[in-house]
């Protein structure tokens, strides 16, 4: 009688997602490409996709038990399964991140794969792995870096850099250049003056509002004060 072997058991794969821009995340191609490039992966390995997690406008150096959907993956990993991402920088611009899901994959009797990473468990491959993940949080830095300058220069031409104007200034007609609001320059420099005299910021805040000076938002806090004395250090 002829005997039959059972058929080797499917491996479960959970799929994660993450685009760190809210524009990406709204134009969903980022998404989209990535969930391809997983399913690929996972076809040509043999893989079951049993589930499909993302973040979207979320950073990799957010700490994984800080992203819903990062969270979820990992809780939804079976033995034997593995969790996907598109790139090893989807899962982590961090070293310190990567290896905390990596050891939370190893503890549900799990691992982790992408495409542009070896899979393998032996020494080699775990350390290219790491080296993945030394330069994804270097590129995140560098790019921190270039961003802090930029800021800065257009700060140093007096041009709005995001957001509201600073406290002390409007945006101009043009949109970009930044113009002084005179009623607010009072307040900082009265601000700077009362801290001079030793007053503390809350003391500060709470002079302000007895006294009625203009304030956005209609009070002065503690915040708004030590935000405005560290601007102007």
């Amino acid at each position: 009688m002829k005997s039959t072997s059972p058929a080797p058991k499917t491996r479960r794969a959970v799929v994660y997602l993450r685009v760190s821009t809210d524009e990406q995340a709204e134009s969903g191609l980022g998404l989209e490409a990535q969930e391809a490039a997983a399913r690929k992966f996972c076809a040509a390995h043999g893989l079951t996709v049993v589930g499909v997690h993302r973040d979207e406008g979320v950073s990799g150096t957010v700490p994984a038990d800080k992203r819903p959907g990062l969270t979820d993956a990992l809780a939804s990993l079976s033995r034997g399964g593995v969790l996907v991402a598109a790139r090893r920088d989807r899962i982590a611009r961090s070293v310190g991140i990567a290896a905390v899901v990596e050891e939370t994959a190893r503890r549900a009797g799990a691992s982790v794969a992408t495409p542009d990473a070896p899979e393998s468990d032996d020494p080699f491959a775990g350390a290219m792995r790491s080296m993945m993940d030394v330069f994804a949080q270097l590129e995140r830095a560098l790019i921190a870096s270039r961003t802090r300058g930029a800021l800065a220069a257009k700060r140093a031409r007096g041009e709005k850099t995001g957001g509201d104007a600073p406290i002390g200034f409007d945006v101009g007609a043009d949109g970009r250049k930044l113009v002084a609001n005179e009623s607010e320059a009072r307040a900082l420099a009265l601000v700077k003056s009362l801290r001079d005299e030793g007053l503390s910021i809350r003391a500060i805040a709470e002079r302000l509002n007895a006294e009625s000076v203009p304030a956005r938002g209609g009070r002065w806090h503690a915040t708004t004060v030590a935000r405005l004395l560290g601007r102007s250090a």
